[in-house]
């Protein structure tokens, strides 16, 4: 295969992945929107996590929160738990990797307030036990997954939403989850802020 044609694949593959998640999660999307500007309303905050690209991902929510996402507006309350190095290399070194996300979230969260997990689909534990976590100190939970939902689906509960990429391809997972994370920041700007 020629490297065009596989640019062509590449750019193909993306493209219909991105048309099957807006077919198929565009009003859960919507409703999740709907849920984080509530927390916000509440005088809450969103907190994120993810592994790997997936953090990078979870970033981008907190700092268009903390910042902005395409307009000047008030800061809105966000932390992503990927953030801080010294924190989790030692909570990593302590304790254990899967812990963490759930050791910050025990210590930040308060209930009311809504966690933001991405992950690929991979068997990520430290995401599970954050959603563990998550449960026990009443906070709710939007999960972006792909593939089959490893093993965070399972973890959900009813008051939870998953928006499932439907991929099994850990990038283009992560470029959908980048799209619904800028579809996300642009509801909440609307909803609160009109435009």
């Amino acid at each position: 295969m020629s490297l065009q044609n596989r640019i062509i694949n590449h750019f193909s593959d993306s493209i219909q992945i991105q048309q099957d998640t807006l077919t198929g999660l565009g009003e859960l999307i919507e409703f999740a929107s709907q849920r984080l500007v509530a927390t916000l309303l509440n005088d809450k905050k969103i907190i994120t996590c993810g592994n790997g690209r997936s953090a990078t991902v979870a970033q981008l929510l907190s700092s268009a929160m903390l910042n902005q996402y395409e307009r000047d507006r008030p800061s809105l309350p966000a932390i992503a738990l990927t953030t801080d190095a010294t924190t989790i290399t030692a909570i990593a070194n302590d304790y254990h990797f899967d812990d963490v996300f759930a050791k910050q979230l025990r210590a930040l969260g308060q209930s009311g307030d809504i966690l933001v997990v991405y992950t690929d689909g991979n068997n990520s534990a430290n995401i599970a036990k954050a959603v563990t976590t998550a449960h026990d100190k009443d906070i709710s939970i939007v999960a972006l997954t792909g593939n089959n939902g490893g093993m965070i689906a399972p973890l959900l509960n009813e008051t939870d939403i998953e928006i499932r990429v439907p991929s099994d391809s850990g990038a283009h997972i992560q470029e959908a989850h980048t799209l619904i994370t800028h579809c996300l920041c642009d509801l909440i700007d609307h909803q609160l802020f009109g435009g």
